[in-house]
């Protein structure tokens, strides 16, 4: 499994070669940016889930920047900011909106549009002329009334699994290297 993931992994070359983090190449030389250690890899994979969550562009750069800064693994940081793609990208938003909501205490911006919607059953109201209204007025405002809840839940959201990658990983990881000594002591191969 472990060769699996290496050869799907980008490589020290391709990194350097990219022209998003060309500007990081200076500070690429470090070892332990490049090292398969267990606390290098459990931090890469945190850090990248947390960028991968967090920030919808530039998840890679952020990732690949914070890895030189905390001198986690850059190839599994690049890597786990593939947790966010076309699929999971909108039903992760969506749960962070409600999170978020949740969280703040706002009312959603369905319940409110649908309050500003007049009354079908109420006569219409003639004594005021009504400005004509914009179709993209409303769209717009609608969308800024999602930034708030959206912003606190993704910040939960790319915490708590970034947190709980770390641990996980760390933690399989010390399982692992106890079960393989484990079987060289008893002499199985």
């Amino acid at each position: 499994m472990l060769k699996f993931l290496r050869s799907r992994i980008p490589n020290r070359e391709q990194i350097t070669r990219n022209r998003w983090l060309r500007w990081l190449h200076p500070f690429l030389g470090h070892p332990r940016l490049w090292h398969w250690s267990r606390r290098g890899v459990a931090l890469g994979v945190a850090i990248g889930m947390f960028f991968g969550l967090l920030a919808p562009i530039a998840q890679i750069p952020l990732s690949a920047a914070a890895s030189i800064a905390l001198r986690a693994n850059i190839p599994i940081a690049a890597a786990s900011t593939l947790v966010t793609n076309p699929v999971t990208f909108a039903p992760i938003y969506y749960a962070a909106y409600k999170l978020g909501l949740w969280v703040t205490g706002e009312r959603g911006t369905l319940e409110t549009y649908a309050e500003s919607l007049p009354d079908p059953s109420a006569p219409p109201d003639l004594s005021e002329p009504s400005a004509p209204s914009d179709p993209q007025t409303g769209f717009w405002q609608r969308i800024g009334n999602l930034g708030l809840p959206l912003l606190v839940g993704l910040s939960i959201i790319a915490t708590v699994v970034g947190f709980a990658s770390y641990v996980l990983i760390s933690l399989g990881w010390y399982l692992h290297v106890k079960y393989k000594r484990r079987r060289k002591r008893v002499g199985k191969p």
